[in-house]
């Protein structure tokens, strides 16, 4: 029987989670709006996971992520938490001990977080003999390490998104400079700015990259029969900051990658998608050699070939002729258009504009102010509409 390999998918919000769990991810992550590492994502309340669990059916996982650092004064509301999600969840996500505790006690399964820095195999067997069932590992291994850990237990590693310039977190920097905690889940990313470096006696050094602390996005694609002979169990995507055009995007190319062996041609289309998406552009991080300068982006925002731009809403959708009248709100919208409109549970639906009617008239376009009808899948009412264009090149 052919193995399936756990695909893991990020989920910020409910567009996000529909969009991963359409797109054919096995497994979500996500965190509540306490004790997450991503608190600019929207985050979910413990009344969001019944919503959660009929979104995700029974075949997709839920695994809840409780990896921040916790304090004395949280303990108490931490261990409320716990309890509130207990059957409601396949795991939790952790490091913390007074976590892996509470998961303990309340017969919680649960997984180690990338944020323990699990690097070797006596760290592995620890947290097995506390009852770990998978581990995240450290993203500074490579695939000859992790192949070892993965004979003591179960290993779920991350093969696309956004790296910290300290790897496995620990950054302080947005600490010092903001007093903004990376480790409490509110990162400004400073890392990401150009600087120049001075000396004391006001001395400018001009560097060939400005953005020193910048690293670019991991992208394991090109090298993911690699990673399915490694012992890896669990396959994640990074990106609960990110939207649900991304999450789509990436969850099924990579879902194809996983699912069968890609050509040569396979994976530079592929590679190709997941340009159109946010990116900092791709480096293979710690798995095939050490990261090197290549490895630091020369940009401060994203790369991606597209953008997409709000033009307007969902006013009603008919279901017998597969209509929608969409509200233009912004700009414009044109027979030929590439649109995406993005909706709690709808997650996102990408089309190409056939045709368009205003008061039953044919037209070619339609403007702010407008109701138009378009030929669409299943939509529903205050959906958003998405413009997709390609991104001016050197505008990012």
């Amino acid at each position: 029987m052919k193995k399936r390999y756990e695909l893991l998918a990020p989920a910020g919000d409910f567009p996000m989670l529909s969009a991963a769990v359409k797109a054919g991810a096995d497994a979500v992550y996500f965190g509540l709006k306490e004790f997450s590492m991503r608190q600019a994502a929207k985050n979910f309340s413990i009344k969001d996971l019944d919503k959660i669990n009929k979104i995700c059916g029974k075949n997709v996982k839920k695994y809840l992520t409780v990896n921040v650092i916790v304090y004395d004064n949280e303990l108490k509301k931490l261990e409320e938490t716990i309890k509130k999600v207990r059957g409601k969840v396949d795991a939790i996500i952790c490091w913390d001990l007074s976590v892996i505790e509470l998961c303990r006690k309340y017969k919680i399964p649960f997984h180690i977080s990338t944020q323990a820095s699990v690097s070797n195999a006596k760290a592995a067997k620890f947290y097995k003999s506390l009852g770990a069932e998978r581990i995240v590992l450290a993203r500074e291994l490579n695939l000859k390490q992790i192949k070892e850990i993965s004979k003591i237990i179960p290993i779920e590693t991350f093969i696309h998104g956004a790296m910290c310039v300290s790897v496995s977190g620990r950054c302080f920097t947005s600490q010092f400079l903001f007093n903004c905690s990376a480790n409490r889940g509110v990162c400004l990313q400073p890392c990401r700015r150009s600087y120049t470096i001075k000396d004391e006696d006001g001395n400018e050094l001009k560097l060939e990259n400005n953005r020193v602390m910048s690293a670019k996005d991991l992208c394991t694609l090109p090298f993911i029969e690699k990673l399915k002979n490694a012992g890896i169990t669990c396959f994640k995507i990074e990106g609960r900051n990110r939207d649900p055009r991304y999450v789509d995007t990436v969850v099924k190319v990579y879902r194809k990658a996983l699912d069968k062996k890609l050509t040569s041609k396979e994976i530079q289309e592929s590679l190709e998608e997941l340009e159109k998406v946010y990116n900092r552009k791709f480096s293979s991080g710690f798995y095939i050699k050490m990261p090197t300068s290549d490895d630091f982006t020369n940009i401060e925002h994203s790369a991606s070939t597209e953008q997409k731009k709000f033009v307007g809403k969902i006013l009603k959708y008919y279901t017998k002729p597969e209509v929608g009248t969409i509200q233009i709100q912004a700009g414009e919208l044109k027979v030929g258009d590439e649109i995406n409109v993005i909706g709690n549970t709808t997650g996102i639906e990408k089309i190409k504009i056939s045709s368009m009617e205003i008061k039953n008239q044919s037209v070619q376009k339609a403007i702010k102010g407008q109701e138009v009808g378009i030929k669409l899948p299943r939509v529903r009412t205050n959906d958003e509409v998405y413009l997709i264009k390609k991104r001016v090149a050197g505008i990012r």
